[in-house]
Formats: C-alpha cells, structure tokens, sequence
C-alpha cells in the first residue's frame, strides 16, 4: 500500500469470521451424533435391501452412505477449522476445509443419484419380487433416524455451507425413507414389484438438483466469485459517492468460507482531502448497508500515480 497520504486499513473478521468459527464450535457436538447414528444404520439398511431384494431400500442404503460419508467430511472439516490458526504461509488458517467438505459431498450426491438411476434402468421391465415386511420396518426406523439428525443440524445449516450441505443430505435422506415407506405399502397391498423401481428413481432424481445447487455455492466460493447477495455495482457507487473520494477501483468481493465475506479496494480522493474521515465513512457504508466487515481500504490522493495501472 502507498505510504505519506495514502492509507491502507484493515478491519477484522468481525461478526462474519466470528460467526462462522462459533458456527463450527457449537454444532460440532450434534454433528458428531448425527454422524454415528447414520453410519450405524446404513449396513442395517444395505442387509435388509438385499434380503428383501427391494432397490428401493439399497439405493436409500446408498444415499445413507453418502449421508456418513458427508458428515464425517463435514465433522472433519469443522474439527480442523476450529483447531488451525492462521500461520505465516497459511493466512486463512483451515476456513476453506470447509468448502472442499462441500465439493466432496457434491461429487458423492451425483455418484449415488448416477448409480441408483442405473440400476433402476436395468430392472424395468423384470418381475423382481420384493419383500413388502422388511421394507416398511427398516423405512420407518430410517425415517426416525433422518428426522433425529435434521433436528441436530436445523439451526447449524442457517450458519455454515457445509453444515447446510450436510442437513440437505439429511432431509433427501428422509423423503427417500418417506418414499421407501410409500412404496413398501403398494407392493404389500398390491404385489406391483415395479413400484421399487419407480422409488429408486424418485431417490435418484431428488438427489440430482440438491447436488447441483450445493456445488453450485461451492464452485462459487472456490474460485472467488463476488457472493450472490452482494452487488459489487452498489458497493462502488455508495463509495463513490461519499464526500472526498472521487473514484474506486481495484474493487474484489469473496467468500473465505460461509459467513466470512471479505472485500479490498482502492478508495482515489480529493488532495488534502481528511483520508480519516474518508475510512471511518467507507467502513460504515460497508458495514451498514453491505454487510462487509472485514475490509482491506487503501486511500490514494488524486495526485498519486502508479495504483491505477493494477490489471488485475
């Protein structure tokens, strides 16, 4: 940053970095139940598939599957965060741990919804007898489980992509119960074995728009795209328009992990102009009507030369 008259200002973490670090202390302890109360249950529910020959159920087994595989990522993930200050070589400490939690359960939500689509295909058509019994006791017991965690995890997916990524697991999870449930009372009612394949279809094409929607939001943070509720047009215009500055360039918004915004810019102002006054107003305009509070400001006198040639 420019020296004399040009100042440079950064403004801590604040309510976001705080927010997301309380975020992952706080849920780790629900987070850590739901994740052994579904990794318990998902070889319960893959033996009872196979035995009752149901798709329906070993497709849920699956979605289960990658319900423990996302929550451990997440618990992981969170555990390492909350652990890994920030070092020298690592300035963000282990924030965006969680981000590549999130682009893992991604990838295991297309690959579960792929497979159960897959062999849904390959049984139409087939009279592939079902057991009605096994289906309806292991759906209900799956759907007391999915109903446990979403409660765990309710208030921690308001704070956290990856808690949000891991509760959107757990509610998919719980409509494939719903729909394991549905289908296990036809066949018992009706002997319409096909419906197991219909289930297994529904699962896979719940899955499919939860999947792109959670990696969407992660792809989004991973390559510093200016997040969704922050309009970049907006921030350099109030800029602009407060009392000495005559031009902001340089200007970068994104996303450390969920809940921690950030933002640098270079404010060009009036020579002689209170450069003081011109941070304390910018810090209030991002503040208050942005919701930036970590923001890296530097402050140029229009008679600088040299910061307006960055390309980048």
């Amino acid at each position: 940053m420019s020296s004399g008259e040009g100042h440079g200002h950064g403004h801590g973490h604040g309510a976001g970095a705080a927010g997301a670090l309380t975020a992952g202390a706080r849920y780790r302890r629900p987070l850590l139940i739901a994740f052994l109360l579904t990794t318990a249950f998902v070889a319960v529910e893959f033996v009872a598939g196979i035995i009752s020959g149901s798709l329906a159920l070993v497709s849920d087994a699956g979605h289960m599957l990658s319900d423990a595989g996302g929550l451990g990522m997440s618990l992981a993930a969170i555990t390492l965060a909350a652990g890994g200050a920030a070092a020298a070589h690592r300035t963000y400490g282990w924030y965006r741990l969680e981000i590549l939690a999130s682009i893992a359960n991604t990838v295991l939500l297309f690959a579960v919804a792929a497979y159960v689509l897959y062999e849904a295909i390959q049984r139409w058509g087939t009279d592939h007898e079902v057991g009605a019994t096994p289906m309806i006791v292991v759906a209900v017991v799956g759907l007391l489980i999915n109903l446990v965690c979403f409660r765990l995890l309710q208030a921690g997916a308001k704070e956290s992509l990856n808690l949000r990524g891991a509760y959107l697991e757990v509610v998919a999870d719980a409509v494939g119960s719903v729909g394991v449930l549905v289908g296990a009372g036809i066949i018992a009612l009706t002997s319409w074995y096909w419906v197991d394949s219909v289930i297994a279809i529904g699962i896979g094409m719940f899955i499919l728009p939860r999947a792109y929607k959670l990696g969407r939001d992660s792809l989004r943070i991973l390559v510093e795209s200016a997040p969704a509720h922050i309009d970049v047009d907006d921030v350099a215009k109030d800029l602009e328009g407060l009392e000495g500055v005559l031009e902001a360039h340089d200007l970068h918004v994104w996303t450390i992990t969920s809940g921690m915004d950030a933002m640098s810019v270079h404010l060009q102002v009036e020579v002689g102009h209170d450069t003081h006054a011109v941070l304390d107003r910018s810090r209030e305009v991002l503040r208050d009507r942005h919701h930036i509070s970590h923001a890296t400001i530097q402050v140029e006198p229009a008679n600088h030369e040299g910061c307006n040639l960055v390309q980048w």
